[in-house]
């Protein structure tokens, strides 16, 4: 892999030292906090933390345990998932994948407005020396097939709310169409895209990166299934405990939840916009404005927790030499 040369596009986000400056933007920090503090008002002053938190005490410690041990799992194939996309390149290198895995998730989880993507191009660059636009570029394919997953769940919860063979036959349609991906690759050498633009250049820069083959597309979304199947089983498992609603509620506030990533605010640690979009998703099912926060906050809770402890295990793991 040839040494990293920083982008001038992306010279914004690196400083002269080679590290991040996202800290910097006093701005992103100042309104996450504000989030953090009106979640924190809203809580207390329309239900009370003490009150919020008191379920707690009820629900069994194994039970915790194993859902923790299902989001874990669920961390670890997301390494495999990177792993398997890179394969050619880190083959044998997967405890330094798993690594930089649960600190890029660990940073997108509690820095504010999605700064925490960031971070995966800047690590891949300071382990493994790769080039941070072609990182970049790579983890906008990983969250396309996160997105093509969701809406395919979204399309099961129709299908739980109002049984119809019509679902049925939009999701196999909506599977069969990440064949197209196959053709993505060769997008790049479109004679439009043969300038020196930037934008222009950028474009090719991701379309060359595209999974180009059927075998490596139907795994990576395996993975992908596997991850967000754990996720959810995890999460709707927890806020059923909290809310006894149907099943499809269950996971229509969760996948609220989980879409907050692509709220235009984004609060310290989620703080705020992950309720928001909890109890706009729940609200519209009947569910009480108060329950739905009340849910929506242990939760949210819940995925912090995880966050940490399994943010301070990544640190047993092997530590790479820098490349940067």
């Amino acid at each position: 892999m040839e040494n990293f040369c920083i982008n001038p596009s992306l010279s914004s986000i690196f400083s002269k030292n080679g590290k991040l400056n996202f800290i910097s933007k006093w701005r992103d920090w100042l309104l996450g906090a504000t989030f953090l503090l009106l979640l924190l008002a809203a809580v207390q002053f329309t239900i009370g933390w003490a009150t919020l938190l008191a379920p707690w005490r009820e629900l069994s410690p194994w039970l915790l345990a194993w859902l923790f041990a299902l989001t874990a799992l669920s961390y670890g194939l997301r390494a495999v998932r990177m792993t398997d996309y890179f394969r050619q390149q880190f083959a044998g290198k997967f405890a330094v994948m798993l690594r930089l895995t649960i600190f890029h998730n660990v940073a997108n989880n509690l820095l504010p407005m999605r700064s925490g993507e960031l971070v995966f191009p800047w690590l891949m660059r300071r382990y493994f020396g790769y080039e941070i636009l072609d990182a970049a570029a790579a983890l906008i394919w990983i969250r396309l097939f996160d997105l093509h997953f969701l809406a395919l769940i979204a399309i099961v919860i129709l299908n739980l709310r109002q049984p119809s063979w019509i679902w049925w036959l939009l999701a196999a349609l909506w599977i069969a169409g990440l064949t197209l991906l196959k053709f993505f690759n060769q997008l790049h050498r479109l004679p439009q895209l043969s300038s020196t633009g930037r934008i222009q250049k950028l474009i090719k820069q991701v379309l060359q990166t595209a999974p180009s083959e059927l075998s490596l597309i139907a795994r990576i979304y395996l993975w992908t299934a596997l991850i967000w199947s754990l996720k959810f089983a995890a999460f709707v498992s927890l806020l059923r405990f909290f809310l006894p609603l149907d099943i499809w509620q269950l996971l229509t506030g969760v996948m609220g939840a989980e879409l907050s990533s692509v709220l235009p605010f984004h609060g310290i640690a989620g703080s705020g916009s992950y309720e928001l979009a909890a109890v706009a998703a729940l609200m519209p099912l009947g569910i009480e404005p108060k329950l739905a926060l009340a849910g929506a906050v242990n939760l949210h809770l819940f995925l912090l927790g995880s966050t940490l402890i399994l943010g301070a295990l990544a640190f047993l793991l092997k530590k790479p030499s820098p490349n940067c």
